[in-house]
């Protein structure tokens, strides 16, 4: 047992490492650790069919419970999570085929005139509408929709977007946190423990609006420098087109929006109407392609495989964590150290939580942390629900502190890199870093208050 945990945490560790050094693509980086896991792992020292079959996890999108659920939702799995993967590839699609019939640049223009171009008020106003639709929407669809605004709006402003994009996926993290469809870890911990969603946003709702208050202010500091507007910015107010004029296919543009609202819809009510993730962003994909037309196999191509493939092996090495039980012994860490006292408990939940997260994919982690809890609680007899915001503030928020914690912030940064504006580790962590714990004290605060 200890041999093939070694050989599981040294692979962890060096994928980690190597994707700090940026030198190798990180997608490179996450399949070849991933390899090492099912062949040394799984393959050599464990000996085990069974574990790669698990960690691969095709046979689960074979079953009805991966597209449809009824009552209540079964456990998350370990390894690769394809209901990630398959949602992510159709809003994929789906914001490509958005973009070419002009609607990102039909809201930017929008927004621009709304604020007079000023970029300091747009700054502000994206990171309060990437709170609000995370809210509602995953934030994966939200950094997608939103860094692709931002970009389309820099280059017309001259203004640098990295600020923004960085900004953006910390206020869709945070904007997850307060209800049970925002973020991933929310959905996995509200279907396991049968929460609802109005459950979720008068408790971690409640501590996100808070803490927005702090983290809209915490950025206007740190990037005060980057938020200067263009000298140029009334001449280059009125050479802007207005908002209908950017609009390339009307037809087009008016079919991408519908889609669009129903995939708002979809995932709103996806708890209700027992479809999965999986199956909306199937649904939406040929639905955007039908709609594309003839431009369907350019819309393919544009998909950004790279990060969908550092999705797979980053499951999969994290599925070796899993396996080997190396998880589960941080898990139970917490249950030795705190000895049936409820504060210290959500202090150290936020924290391990917070500091996993921002280390491994979040959704692995929350899913793990759910059998954790239930325990605890049921054990030490203390509140599960307030075991349970202490988990989905910790994972939420800690997944914001660096490149790699949460989906959203994959998503994002691959975004900025494929326009040509790279985010490397350094860049990204200078300001995630404090933001991350800022907000760690605030959720932890707010609950020791509330409930303790």
């Amino acid at each position: 047992m200890l041999a093939e945990q070694v050989l599981a945490l040294i692979i962890f560790i060096s994928m980690f490492v190597l994707i700090v050094l940026d030198k190798i693509e990180r997608h490179y980086v996450t399949l070849g650790c991933g390899a090492l896991t099912l062949i040394g792992v799984f393959g050599i020292i464990m000996r085990s069919p069974e574990a790669v079959i698990s960690t691969l996890n095709l046979r689960s999108i074979f079953t009805s419970g991966f597209w449809y659920q009824s009552g209540a939702a079964e456990e998350a799995v370990t390894g690769i999570n394809w209901s990630t993967i398959i949602f992510i590839a159709g809003m994929m699609i789906m914001v490509e085929v958005m973009a070419a019939a002009g609607f990102f640049r039909w809201l930017c223009m929008l927004l621009a005139k709304a604020v007079h171009y000023r970029t300091r008020a747009l700054f502000i106003t994206f990171m309060i509408m990437s709170f609000g639709l995370a809210m509602f929407i995953d934030s994966i669809t939200v950094i997608l929709f939103l860094a692709a605004v931002s970009i389309e709006l820099a280059k017309l402003l001259k203004f640098n977007p990295v600020p923004m994009i960085l900004s953006e996926i910390f206020c869709a993290n945070l904007g997850g946190s307060a209800t049970m469809c925002g973020d991933p870890p929310n959905i996995i911990i509200g279907t396991s423990l049968n929460f609802s969603f109005s459950t979720f946003i008068t408790h971690t709702g409640l501590i996100a609006v808070i803490s927005l208050v702090f983290i809209v202010v915490y950025f206007l500091i740190a990037y005060r420098k980057e938020l200067e507007s263009s000298p140029d910015i009334d001449k280059l107010a009125e050479s802007m087109p207005s908002p209908a004029e950017t609009i390339t296919n009307r037809r087009d543009f008016a079919l991408s929006c519908v889609i669009f609202m129903c995939a708002v819809v979809l995932l709103v009510t996806h708890a209700l109407t027992g479809l999965t993730v999986a199956f909306i962003g199937l649904v939406i994909a040929i639905f955007s392609l039908i709609v594309s037309g003839r431009k369907a196999l350019h819309m393919l191509k544009s998909i950004d495989y790279k990060t969908l493939l550092f999705f797979l092996g980053l499951f999969i090495v994290v599925g070796g964590l899993e396996q080997t039980g190396i998880l589960e012994i941080i898990a139970a860490f917490i249950g030795r150290v705190s000895k049936g006292n409820l504060k210290l408990m959500v202090a150290i939940i936020i924290i391990i939580s917070a500091f996993a997260s921002a280390l491994i994919d979040n959704i692995p982690f929350a899913a793990t942390m759910v059998p954790v809890i239930k325990s605890l609680a049921a054990t030490q007899g203390v509140d599960l629900s307030v075991l349970a915001w202490a988990l989905s503030m910790g994972t939420d928020v800690g997944g914001s502190a660096t490149p790699i914690g949460a989906s959203a912030n994959v998503v994002g940064t691959s975004v900025a890199a494929k326009n040509g504006y790279m985010i490397g580790w350094g860049k990204y962590c200078r300001t995630a870093v404090p933001a991350t714990i800022i907000i760690v004290l605030i959720s932890m605060v707010c609950i020791f208050v509330r409930y303790c």
